[in-house]
């Protein structure tokens, strides 16, 4: 019984807070989990600039809501829960989510919340756990889940250790070099080919046979 667990930004959708960056023309919000490995330490810096320029989350949302998911995505996340569960595993969070799962397919989310006030600015954010990814696929495999798992950044990294089976999904070259035992893919075909000869060759201790 295999559960695929995906990072959401630069895996099926981009990210979210570049787009943000390039619409708003605040370059210090370009940063992402591929380049700041603390996101605590990234999202204060988020929060402060979204501060200093008087925005909104209306602002954000305007910005997602003209977003689509990256080229072939959803058809890859189609192909893919005709054979296995699927959970996205994100840094994100649901008020942000909304427009993207929907062209996505609304598959299940689990990622954080917001504080808004009562203007719309955001005060704060709310994780759902510590070390959510890790922790995440350690309880599925604790219902007897065998786990894959693929992402692009830092903070995949703990998911991708945690899995029985983890990919690292067009990451970038820092990432890549500080990680070397995760094989890179870049296709989705590729990526679901992986998750299949991973599955294939599982064998189940209780009865010694294929899966």
């Amino acid at each position: 019984m295999q559960v695929i667990c995906l990072d959401l930004e630069g895996v099926l959708v981009p990210e979210i807070w570049m787009e943000f960056a390039d619409k708003t023309g605040i370059k210090e919000l370009l940063a992402t989990t591929r380049d700041i490995p603390d996101y605590k330490e990234l999202m204060q810096q988020r929060l402060h600039f979204l501060d200093q320029h008087n925005l909104r989350l209306e602002d954000i949302r305007t910005v997602i809501s003209s977003m689509s998911p990256l080229p072939g995505a959803r058809n890859f996340l189609d192909q893919l829960r005709r054979q296995y569960q699927v959970i996205i595993l994100s840094d994100t969070f649901y008020e942000f989510a909304g427009p993207l799962m929907e062209q996505l397919g609304w598959p299940t989310l689990f990622c954080h919340q917001l504080q808004v006030d009562q203007q719309g600015r955001v005060q704060d954010y709310v994780l759902r756990q510590a070390d959510p990814k890790r922790n995440s696929v350690q309880a599925l495999k604790k219902l007897n889940f065998t786990v894959y798992a693929a992402g692009d950044s830092y903070n995949d990294i703990s998911m991708l250790d945690e899995a029985d089976a983890g990919f690292l999904f067009k990451a970038p070259r820092n990432v890549v070099d500080q990680y070397p035992r995760f094989p890179l893919v870049t296709e989705y075909d590729e990526l679901r080919q992986q998750f299949d000869n991973v599955q294939f060759r599982t064998v189940p201790e209780a009865t010694g046979q294929q899966v």
